[in-house]
């Protein structure tokens, strides 16, 4: 049985027919992907289906105990409310239930023959089944942790972009886990392992989804079905967007062929008009009404597969493209890469993936290997072992010598080498060079000056500016705040948030990093890298906190063998003391192991993808705060129980 049924649908704007006698199914676990551009009734359509918008005619019949949410583009919430406060008022059903579901299980423990309660116990469970809501709170922190949002967590609602307001709402809806969901551009403001989660997350859940994108990689992954408006009706389509498009063209070619066979009938039916027959039987006069509608098709057809034919050619291209150029698009597989210098690894065993959308500072001490690692991605070095398979696609790349520029050409040669005053940049614009390098802070009397003769700042630039007129899909800088200015810095920032590509940079600039970067390849001993997703800034703080706890493991241990030396018995050394010292022995040992465990799976990229890295991160943050809380604990006991040993 069908959860909505849609017969007959016809809905105008004035005189625009947006829904021309549409009828379709939703049955239970479909996820279907609504196409169409922009004004043909995505929109339009989904709100009809949940009777939030009336048709002008048909019927719309929906299972009366379905439970349905909908993600609007633009959602609203109290923007009084802190984003923790608005989540949790979203899933105070389910939180309640669970709570009233402990309560009613202790009082059946006394009370177990209470036919209510055993009823109500009953209800509840199968509630909590139907919501998976018996670890909400986990799924909670989870939500928020992929999402970003625990750093938000305690912000009023209101001092939110839309972007982060829209992740909020997405959050509460997923974490309500209805029948239904109908989401309008879910992947608007996530940036790709936000879509990433949401994909994994969509394609395992149960739920059944109504969803419109402009994501056709997120249609791809996640689509069972596709409906597509064209010219107010629905064609319907089974599987992903690949799926779609090899069926459509299948649609093509058969309306093509049913045109050829029409025209043959057509022909068939000139020849029998031109024989002069007179319409005078009512045979022949239908016959003849016939043709002339038949000549009316095979006249007007052709247009609508032509059209079908060029929407489908674009279509392909775009995918085709959107495959090579998306943010999923592998630039860099790297399989176990390692690098030996004058007897000295700088890179060992590294292995990662870089995508289109990716943009990650590459940080750690001078001379670890940062800028061999950046040689090695564009052929400048070649590793010494592992592979790396590389995909067609055009680098910029800002090393620290700055040999994007010649000294010996003024900045007007050097942005204009074919003369004139007109700069040609990446998206085909043609700006003047005295416009374009005002943005870069350049008085107009600077455009004769010699490179040679600017400042080491004003090199860079210049550098900076000529990079950002390159049609490229990756950049590769190496320290490209050195020399810069707090001013010339932001416009940096600017023009990097706004690249389109993928960017990998090294920078010892901390504000820099945490501002820009999206993921973390830190060099730590040994040649090994590490991947993080975690701020610069708390990552540093992570590796002071791990630095103390090694102090605190050595002071513990040291503790631990002056105790073997027999002491003077203890006068005021309570057995309750005692007791504690003992259990937080056990205690700083059992997190001593979820901390290696932990950085063990961070290193470890299967278990790292499974588990999430920001999560792990502020997993590892909450127990090393626990770790040094109970090893403080651990020392005041031991001072103190050496304190009584030697009065």
């Amino acid at each position: 049985m069908a959860l909505i049924t849609a017969q007959n649908i016809i809905k105008k704007y004035d005189t625009k027919v947006v829904l021309d006698d549409v009828s379709l199914n939703i049955h239970k676990h479909q996820k279907i992907a609504v196409l169409g551009q922009n004004g043909q009734g995505k929109s339009t359509l989904i709100n009809i289906l949940i009777k939030n918008l009336q048709p002008d005619s048909g019927s719309i019949s929906i299972d009366n105990s379905l439970s349905i949410k909908k993600l609007d583009q633009n959602p609203t919430m109290d923007s009084q409310n802190t984003v923790k406060q608005t989540i949790e008022a979203h899933i105070e059903e389910l939180s309640k239930a669970k709570s009233k579901y402990e309560y009613l299980t202790n009082q059946l423990s006394t009370d177990f023959e209470n036919k209510n309660l055993i009823q109500e116990h009953c209800d509840l469970s199968n509630f909590l089944d139907d919501k998976d809501g018996w670890d909400i709170e986990h799924k909670l922190q989870r939500v928020m942790t992929e999402f970003r949002l625990v750093e938000f967590q305690d912000k009023l609602i209101g001092t939110l972009s839309g972007g982060e307001q829209r992740r909020v709402a997405l959050s509460a809806i997923l974490l309500q886990n209805p029948d239904m969901l109908l989401l309008d551009e879910p992947t608007n403001h996530l940036d790709v392992h936000m879509v990433e989660y949401l994909e994994n997350f969509l394609y395992k859940s149960n739920i059944t989804l109504v969803f419109i994108s402009h994501d056709r990689y997120f249609i791809d992954a996640i689509a069972t079905n596709i409906y597509e408006i064209n010219d107010a009706k629905i064609q319907k389509y089974k599987g992903g967007y690949a799926d779609y498009l090899k069926q459509k063209e299948q649609l093509v070619n058969t309306k093509q062929k049913e045109q050829d066979n029409l025209k043959k009938k057509l022909k068939e039916e000139i020849l029998w008009m031109q024989k002069g027959v007179q319409a005078r039987r009512k045979r022949d006069e239908r016959r003849k009404k016939d043709y002339l509608k038949l000549k009316e098709f095979v006249k007007t057809n052709p247009k609508q597969i032509n059209k079908m034919t060029i929407e489908l050619q674009r279509e392909q291209r775009s995918f085709n493209h959107e495959k090579s150029l998306n943010k999923k698009k592998l630039l860099f597989e790297i399989d176990n890469i390692s690098k030996t210098i004058e007897n000295k690894t700088l890179i060992k065993n590294f292995s990662t993936t870089i995508r289109q959308k990716d943009c990650i500072a590459v940080v750690g001490p001078n001379g670890c290997g940062k800028s061999t690692l950046l040689n090695i991605l564009i052929d400048k070095i070649k590793q010494d072992t592992g592979t790396i398979k590389k995909a067609e696609f055009g680098i910029g790349y800002f090393d620290q010598n700055r040999k994007l520029v010649n000294d010996e050409n003024t900045i007007l040669q050097t942005f204009c080498p074919n003369g004139g005053e007109h700069i040609k940049l990446s998206d085909g614009r043609q700006p003047h060079v005295y416009g374009y390098l005002k943005g870069f802070l350049f008085p107009k009397e600077y455009l004769h000056r010699k490179i040679g003769d600017l400042s080491g700042g004003e090199k860079n630039r210049v550098a900076l500016a000529l990079l950002f007129t390159k049609k490229v899909e990756l950049l590769i800088l190496d320290e490209p705040t050195n020399d810069l200015d707090i001013p010339t810095i932001n416009i940096l920032e600017q023009y990097l948030n706004s690249f389109q590509g993928a960017i990998i940079f090294v920078s010892h600039d901390r504000y820099f990093v945490d501002k820009i970067a999206k993921k973390l390849f830190v060099f730590e001993q040994d040649g090994d890298i590490v991947e993080s997703y975690c701020q610069y800034s708390q990552y540093l703080s992570y590796q002071k906190s791990i630095s103390q706890i090694k102090t605190l493991n050595k002071q513990t241990k040291k503790s631990s063998v002056q105790q073997i030396k027999p002491k003077p018995k203890p006068i005021k050394f309570s057995f309750n003391d005692k007791r504690e010292l003992d259990s937080l022995s056990k205690t700083i040992e059992q997190l001593e192991k979820q901390i290696d465990d932990i950085q063990k799976c961070m290193k470890d990229k299967i278990c790292y993808e499974t588990k999430g890295l920001v999560a792990l991160s502020i997993q590892l943050d909450d127990i090393t705060k626990d770790y040094e809380k109970k090893a403080n604990r651990f020392l005041e006991l031991e001072l103190k129980r050496e304190k009584i040993q030697n009065a």
